[in-house]
């Protein structure tokens, strides 16, 4: 049990994750060749993060004269996937659920979105993260929906019409209140988009002259799928209703 708990533990943040897919992307690199993947980390901190996924397993090593090379061992990732999935541990199998993806089907992490949408919203970014992330006031823009989660990375995310049926779920990859939260969302209100699995969004605010910059991107959906129509003709009915409510106090009518 404690060797899973540090696979867990190994995979709940961001970074090491990256490592992880950087590992998966170019097999044996070098402190100095992964420093280059976190810019902003000291190279002591990119050593600790290693030293994390070793420990765990999930990262072994060799050295060769004055060079230590480190190789992506994805058996943990695949055993504590097929073993503990269940309901007190999808939160955390989501985390690893892309890589395990990728390491069965050699299908390439996305670097970058497949769609963006941006809005100015005449607001503080205080009070749009509060829009965001309260049932009360998504209710009133996000297609009728309350949102649900406990906000730390790997807890469950979803938005459930009133009668508590869900419309969507997903779990917190990353959240840095009031600025940024990444997360997968995963609708479930039409039988094709279940089928074509949970999408990656990124939401991020940022001052702008009075203002905020709103930016929303979409990750890891097919440009011809129907996740890519419904949620791009989506986001703008999405956003002009958070827009109406903050900037007027009034939600739009709800679309036809």
């Amino acid at each position: 049990m404690k060797a899973m708990d540090e696979v867990f533990k190994a995979i709940n943040d961001p970074s090491r994750r990256l490592l992880l897919d950087s590992l998966y992307e170019r097999d044996g690199q070098t402190l100095g060749e992964l420093c280059a993947y976190l810019p902003e980390m000291t190279r002591y901190g990119v050593m600790n993060h290693l030293n994390i996924l070793e420990e765990a397993g999930l990262v072994t090593t060799l050295k060769q004269g004055r060079s230590k090379y480190h190789y992506l061992n994805p058996v943990p990732i695949k055993l504590v996937h097929d073993r503990w999935i269940s309901r007190y541990a999808e939160p955390r199998v989501g985390a690893i659920a892309g890589i395990k993806a990728r390491l069965e089907t050699g299908e390439q992490a996305m670097d970058k979105p497949v769609h963006i949408y941006k809005s100015y919203i005449r607001a503080s970014v205080e009070a749009v993260w509060a829009a965001i992330t309260n049932p009360e006031q998504t209710v009133q823009y996000f297609y009728g929906t309350a949102v649900d989660s406990e906000w730390e990375v790997g807890s469950p995310m979803t938005y459930a019409y009133p009668d508590g049926t869900l419309a969507s779920e997903g779990h917190i990859i990353s959240i840095d209140p009031p600025k940024r939260l990444e997360f997968t969302f995963h609708a479930l209100w039409d039988e094709q988009l279940k089928q074509e699995g949970p999408a990656r969004e990124v939401w991020a605010l940022a001052e702008m002259n009075g203002m905020v910059e709103l930016t929303i991107e979409l990750y890891d959906v097919a440009e011809d799928s129907k996740t890519m129509t419904e949620f791009t003709s989506g986001f703008p009915y999405i956003v002009a209703g958070l827009k109406s409510l903050l900037e007027t106090g009034e939600a739009l009518p709800s679309p036809s």
